[in-house]
């Protein structure tokens, strides 16, 4: 039986909120812009950034809810109960990114050709992310 705690993921869900906002606004967030080929002296509407906000919520709640059953699954994996709290994080995180991410931001370069700067600021988002929400998930088990 897979243990979920619903708390857990709704904390995931904000810290991965908040570490978005600050990732992709005064860490990347020009650089994300102009590389979007975003016009960023324009500012959205109210009801985009309400739209996008609510969209990246509901993500966030899939993603974290989604992590939380993969890194449970992970527990049944033989010898996985001796590893530490860290390293079972990190290694959820890392070949979840690995496997899932990795890839499909690759893809955006090879395919819909977006920039390798671009590359680096979503995969590093997406391994952070996956490391910030792992880390919560599996302290608060």
């Amino acid at each position: 039986m897979i243990h979920i705690n619903y708390l857990a993921i709704l904390i995931a869900v904000v810290a991965n909120f908040i570490f978005g906002f600050i990732w992709y606004t005064p860490l990347f967030g020009k650089i994300w812009g102009r590389e979007m080929h975003a016009d960023m002296s324009q500012k959205p509407k109210s009801s985009e950034m309400i739209k996008g906000m609510i969209f990246m919520v509901i993500g966030n709640f899939l993603f974290a809810w989604v992590f939380a059953h993969n890194m449970a699954a992970w527990s049944f994996v033989p010898n996985t109960k001796d590893m530490s709290l860290s390293a079972t994080a990190m290694m959820g995180a890392i070949f979840t990114w690995l496997g899932f991410f990795f890839p499909v931001d690759l893809g955006t370069v090879a395919w819909e050709r977006k920039s390798w700067t671009l590359f680096f600021i979503n995969t590093g988002y997406h391994l952070l992310s996956l490391i910030i929400v792992a880390f919560i998930l599996v302290y608060m088990k």
